[in-house]
């Protein structure tokens, strides 16, 4: 030990910048020396500390402060309730408020330089931009399976080329059956002979006398007419007025109220000849005129006619009767005699007949020996002339007024 000592004691001049402390079991060196005074002595340990820097204070978050009328800060706490629910003061706000804040100024400022950069734009970006802009999505596209679905469920079945001819508006059906057998009509490129050959407008090129039948068929219209007198139910005669002359300012006017559809072909459900008045109804749907028109449908059909001289009840007696008509005995529904009105002289009859043969009311009339003066159609099944309607006037029949008809469909 007193060995140790004495080098101790020599080795402490050198190191008079270091605070060394001799313990009995321990003294305090740096590494360097320890290395060298452990070579030799194992048994003894030296602890060299430095003394401990002084710790840099932490700066605090600004807590919004406002001061008093005599300059002093005062701070306002916040309340906040932590994550088990209790509520503590603190001296700034919630790192979550000063989160959203942050995010509400910094998406204004994006929206900002949005609007900036839009005002900039020249023509010329913008064309750049729309060239470079994604192109829409294609149309889907369905499979087999749904298509076919759709044919047989929803689309309408090829129809008959002289149907399709007359539905389009080239002629009547019977004239589109003598352009077929003329040869004017092609289908498909082929030139098409046959009246019933099924054709789809949508599908195959229909082209008669060299222009094309367009893809669309016009749509179904269901009219009322007052026909006046002096007019004809048919629109091959060009030597007397038709009814179909008084729809010339309807059919200017399709292209304003039906843009993109092409002109129906109007003609009259049933006749009424020149001399008689009254309802009459105008359409292009042909199967709907068949139904009405064919004898089979029995619907109601009333008359008013005024007759020269008295009536008696004897003329009604044989009225209700009946007559023959193109060998068929036919008899009205219904036969009554009008009450006299002070601004009509003659008497009046009201006839209701459901056969609707030519010329029927009139010789019922002419067999019973009364002379018909004037005849007017009031009435059809269950739709009656509406009374403000004016002679050669007209009005579109609403789905109501259809089903009043006796159409279903």
């Amino acid at each position: 030990m007193a060995a140790i000592s004495a080098a101790v004691a020599a080795f402490s001049s050198s190191l008079t910048s270091l605070h060394l402390s001799f313990r009995p079991s321990s003294l305090t060196l740096t590494r360097s020396h320890f290395r060298t005074i452990t070579s030799s002595v194992s048994s003894t340990e030296f602890n060299i500390t430095f003394a401990p820097k002084a710790p840099k204070p932490n700066p605090e978050p600004p807590s919004p402060s406002i001061t008093d009328d005599l300059g002093r800060q005062l701070f306002i706490p916040w309340i906040v309730r932590d994550e088990n629910g209790n509520i503590t003061l603190t001296s700034s706000p919630p790192p979550r408020l000063l989160h959203e804040m942050a995010n509400a100024t910094t998406q204004k400022k994006k929206v900002k330089e949005k609007t900036k950069k839009k005002k900039k734009e020249s023509p010329s970006s913008k064309v750049v931009a729309a060239a470079a802009a994604p192109m829409p999505p294609p149309p889907p596209k369905y499979s087999k399976a749904a298509r076919r679905f759709y044919n047989e469920n929803f689309r309408e079945p090829p129809q008959r080329l002289s149907k399709v001819l007359a539905s389009s508006g080239v002629a009547s059906r019977r004239s589109s059956e003598e352009l077929i057998f003329g040869g004017q009509v092609t289908v498909n490129g082929s030139v098409c002979n046959t009246p019933q050959t099924r054709v789809d407008p949508a599908r195959d090129i229909i082209y008669v006398n060299g222009n094309r039948l367009p893809k669309r068929l016009p749509p179904k219209v269901y009219l009322a007419l007052n026909k006046p007198k002096g007019y004809i139910c048919s629109s091959g005669e060009k030597e007397t007025k038709s009814v179909i002359s008084l729809f010339d300012e309807y059919l200017k006017s399709w292209d304003k109220r039906n843009p993109g559809q092409p002109k129906p072909r109007l003609f009259t459900v049933g006749r009424l000849d020149v001399s008689t008045s009254g309802l009459i109804i105008v359409t292009n749907d042909g199967e709907f005129a068949q139904k009405l028109s064919h004898p089979s449908s029995n619907l109601s059909k009333e008359y008013i006619a005024t007759v020269d001289g008295k009536v008696t009840q004897r003329h009604l007696i044989a009225i209700s009767e009946g007559t023959v008509i193109d060998g068929t005995h036919c008899t009205p529904d219904a036969v009554e005699l009008l009450p006299q009105q002070p601004d009509i002289s003659r008497p009046r009859l009201r006839i209701v007949v459901h056969e609707g043969r030519n010329h029927e009311v009139r010789e019922l009339v002419k067999n019973a020996g009364l002379e018909i003066r004037s005849l007017k159609r009031i009435r059809i099944n269950g739709f009656r002339l509406p009374s403000d309607l004016a002679i050669g006037k007209h009005i579109e029949l609403k789905p109501s007024n259809l089903r009043a008809l006796g159409w279903k469909s």
